[in-house]
């Protein structure tokens, strides 16, 4: 008796093995959503829309984006780790929502690592220290003098409370003792709006977001946390050269789906990343705004994903701590 339960077992297991590959064989058979947990028209947003409309052309299926922003970008991830394994919810995750947002948060709604099936790297843009012209220095080096020599301590801004650039602004003034306070807004925008009226003089902001205000010579970036120079900006040095070798760190974002996704699934898409990664004019586009492409297998984007946790989630449940206590 025991013999024929395991056998039936043993039956029903690859039944079921073979049933989910005949359904990865066919997908997609219908429309597949693209979440994107942040405010349309930010990196999340773009990279969305360029993988839906490639997408839909190679699989010939529409692919098409839902905005669903909220909490750090929590809500749409949310969404997406309650979502069936079936293909058909897949979103644009990232350091932001996978890993800053649970790391402040006191209840966190998933785990950005293990509730997802993390499918391929996509691009970030580095962190950049910039500056308002008005500010006397034109080099790290000076700003890092000019603070040390400020009887009290200088204002600075970034992308708000909880996110990366913040993380990475505090790590900067903590390794180099700089006296910084940090002054939150409610959004980016405001920030970016009193950042280039003079109202605060220094920022650590997520590169993609200022980059045109630097060109055009409304802001000053002294140096960015890229591991090489940006071509179109060959005078903007990284932190690395000014002897910071860990400070490379970038906002990123990735292609994830739900936990359990059908590995021949996750190979296809991951396979046709680095198809639509390498187009010219992807590639264009992503580099105007200081976006920087890796390609990566699941299991790279994944191992990732853990070192970026690893590094990262300490600071922020200590800063979260900090908050909390104000």
């Amino acid at each position: 008796m025991n013999k024929r339960r395991i056998f039936l077992t043993a039956m029903a297991a690859a039944f079921v093995v073979s049933i989910g590959h005949a359904f990865a064989d066919d997908w997609p058979t219908r429309p597949v959503k693209i979440i994107a947990p942040f405010a349309p028209g930010g990196t999340a947003d773009v990279f969305a829309r360029i993988l839906a409309d490639h997408f839909g052309i190679t699989f010939k299926q529409p692919f098409y984006v839902e905005s669903r922003p909220g909490a750090g970008g929590m809500i749409g991830s949310l969404d997406v780790a309650k979502a069936e394994p079936d293909g058909y919810t897949l979103m644009i995750s990232g350091n932001a929502s996978h890993i800053v947002a649970p790391a402040f948060s006191p209840a966190p709604l998933y785990d950005g690592i293990n509730d997802f099936s993390h499918i391929a790297y996509l691009g970030g843009s580095p962190v950049g220290l910039v500056v308002h012209p008005s500010l006397p220095v034109k080099s790290y080096a000076e700003f890092v003098n000019y603070v040390k020599k400020s009887p009290v301590p200088l204002n600075y801004t970034s992308s708000g409370i909880g996110t990366h650039s913040f993380l990475f602004g505090e790590e900067l003034a903590r390794t180099d003792g700089l006296n910084l306070n940090h002054i939150p807004y409610k959004g980016g925008g405001q920030a970016m709006i009193d950042l280039i009226g003079g109202q605060v003089k220094i920022a650590t902001i997520t590169f993609s977001s200022v980059i045109e205000q630097v060109r055009a010579g409304k802001l000053r970036a002294l140096a960015i946390s890229s591991e090489h120079r940006l071509p179109d900006l060959p005078d903007v040095p990284t932190f690395v050269e000014l002897g910071h070798p860990n400070m490379v760190s970038s906002t990123w974002f990735a292609l994830s789906g739900p936990k359990g996704l059908s590995r021949e699934i996750v190979d296809r898409l991951n396979r046709e990343v680095a198809v639509v990664l390498q187009l010219p004019d992807v590639q264009k586009l992503l580099a105007q705004s200081a976006i920087e492409v890796k390609p990566m297998s699941p299991e790279e984007t994944t191992k990732f994903f853990e070192a970026e946790t690893a590094r990262w989630t300490p600071l922020a449940r200590q800063l979260s701590a900090a908050e909390a206590k104000q």
